[in-house]
């Protein structure tokens, strides 16, 4: 990220946040590659001050399917990417950075992207967020989580484009993992705005409560689905998946 000064921590953990994305090569976490990344600081408007950005080459070829939605084509990759193991050590340490400032990480749907960054971690040999240090600390903030939990009954989509328009955020290009990141944030802050009675507790006591209620949220989907496929999993753990 750039080295803008960025002001002290702010005491509501909405007031000032991390913002997370990724763009890939596809939806398996086990074998999905970064294409771009999104790590960043917004304040409590939800304006940008700090930020870093990544285009890789994945090392494989990108299905037309995922270019279709962010937009990279693996010639595109190949041509302005840089390595994917460069990409992904550099992802690490931004983040960590942003759990050494003390400020939580949102993430939308993070089981999807720390998934990912580990694996492609594990993949180069490198050392996966939190590994030997106390950045496991660290508090994620998940909108996709937080926005079942508060509103369950809601009828729609939950994708992050329905949660902007419902919370009244702004995403003009939806998959670019700038826009998606700070969207996130923006729709974190509006949540808390407008949950204070669940949202407005430390990011750390919140964090604990999102692994229940993504285990909750798994468990009741799981049940649901089963009664159309009696072997159907869903997967619970959060913010990562083991």
């Amino acid at each position: 990220m750039s080295s803008a000064e960025v002001g002290p921590v702010p005491v509501n953990w909405w007031d000032g946040l991390g913002v997370f994305d990724l763009e890939t090569t596809g939806i398996d976490v086990e074998t999905a590659r970064i294409v771009t990344a999104h790590v960043g600081l917004i304040d409590s408007t939800g304006e940008s001050i700090a930020h870093g950005e990544w285009l890789a080459d994945p090392g494989v070829e990108i299905p037309a399917q995922a270019s279709a939605v962010h937009g990279i084509s693996t010639e595109q990759a190949q041509a302005e990417g840089r390595p994917a193991a460069e990409v992904v050590a550099e992802i690490i340490e931004a983040l960590r950075a942003v759990f050494t400032r003390g400020v939580p990480l949102v993430i939308y749907n993070a089981p999807y992207d720390l998934t990912v960054l580990d694996r492609e971690a594990r993949r180069y040999g490198i050392d996966p967020l939190g590994a030997g240090s106390d950045h496991t600390g660290g508090c994620v903030i998940d909108p996709l989580v937080i926005d079942k939990a508060v509103d369950k009954y809601r009828k729609g989509k939950r994708t992050l484009e329905a949660a902007a328009e419902f919370y009244e955020v702004s995403l003009t290009d939806a998959h670019d993992a700038g826009a998606d990141a700070i969207a996130a944030g923006r729709v974190a802050q509006a949540m808390a705005r407008r949950h204070p009675d669940k949202l407005g507790v430390p990011a750390h006591d919140l964090h604990t409560l999102q692994i229940g209620w993504c285990g909750e949220q798994a468990a009741s989907f799981q049940e649901y689905m089963r009664h159309k496929d009696p072997t159907f999993t869903a997967a619970g753990e959060w913010p990562i998946r083991p």
